[in-house]
């Protein structure tokens, strides 16, 4: 494992752009950023479009590592490239930021009260090729919208599962178990969430470094205590569906965690701006986004 992009991950200041949208959530983004569906006739010509739109971030003067420590990329943005670099080695070399892979393959329909993640077939030969692309880490999500006993130890156990594999193959997994946003019970979520999480880090090999994922806790520095085990490289947050006011509000009461967002990020950019206006907004979210994130 790359010791230095061990220790930007682990350490410095900043805070990691989802830039994972897949096929169930391109649409919407690319809605929000002006371009609707009679734009395209084809999922190819829509992510060929949403690459575009990452393009356009990513390379922009504001995108850099003095915020920004690492880029969760989709599977096709890995293999496309940008001024003839693939995404993960222009981040790297050209902004000095880590890339992380999206590897699940979307959900499952809900039961006891949880969507898990679909199989990931071919997860192995996808780990090898994100290793030749330069990858670090990878990221994979469950959603949780009910305080079922049973369906979060359901999640819990196949993230570690994942978790092992991408660990074996020198990869650090992010382990995503979002908790809805709009659960009402989304306290008692959380509380069975973590009971089940420390029964696996009481067992967990030392050797393989983990990182989390979670939807900004009800109850402040909920989380902060997983910090405490020495192989749990950072503890970040997703927006899930707040706004980017509303996410840096709640992410600025936990202390040690730092922002993953996505729709939050990517709020207020049109595809008609300029430039200049373009990057206004990505440097206004951006900044917002990193102060929350040091807090």
């Amino acid at each position: 494992m790359d010791t230095l992009k061990l220790e930007i991950a682990k350490s410095r200041k900043g805070f990691v752009a989802a830039l994972d949208q897949s096929g169930g959530s391109s649409s919407k983004t690319l809605a929000l950023y002006g371009i609707g569906e009679d734009k395209y006739n084809s999922e190819e010509e829509m992510f060929d479009l949403i690459h575009e739109m990452r393009k356009r971030v990513i390379t922009s003067k504001e995108f850099t590592s003095e915020h920004i420590l690492g880029t969760i990329l989709f599977e096709k943005t890995m293999n496309s490239k940008i001024e003839d670099k693939y995404t993960a080695d222009y981040l790297w070399e050209n902004k000095n930021i880590i890339s992380f892979l999206k590897v699940d393959k979307g959900l499952k329909e809900q039961e006891n009260g949880v969507k898990l993640m679909k199989d990931i077939p071919g997860l192995v030969d996808t780990l090898k090729a994100a290793k030749e692309k330069n990858i670090f880490g990878t990221k994979m999500r469950s959603v949780i919208y009910e305080a079922n006993r049973e369906g979060i130890k359901q999640v819990v156990n196949q993230q570690f599962e994942f978790a092992k594999i991408i660990c074996e193959n020198d990869l650090v997994p992010i382990i995503e178990p979002e908790v809805d946003i709009n659960s009402k019970d989304k306290e008692l979520c959380e509380e069975i969430l973590k009971e089940e999480i420390i029964m696996h880090l009481l067992n967990w090999n030392p050797e393989y470094k983990i990182m989390f994922k979670f939807t900004i806790p009800t109850i402040p520095n909920y989380y902060f205590d997983l910090n405490n085990y020495d192989f749990v490289v950072r503890i970040v947050a997703l927006s899930g569906g707040y706004t980017n006011d509303v996410a840096c509000s709640l992410l600025a009461l936990n202390n040690k965690m730092i922002a993953s967002f996505s729709r939050a990020l990517l709020e207020g950019l049109n595809v008609n701006q300029t430039e200049e206006e373009f990057d206004n907004k990505l440097r206004d979210s951006i900044s917002k986004i990193y102060e929350a994130s040091i807090t």
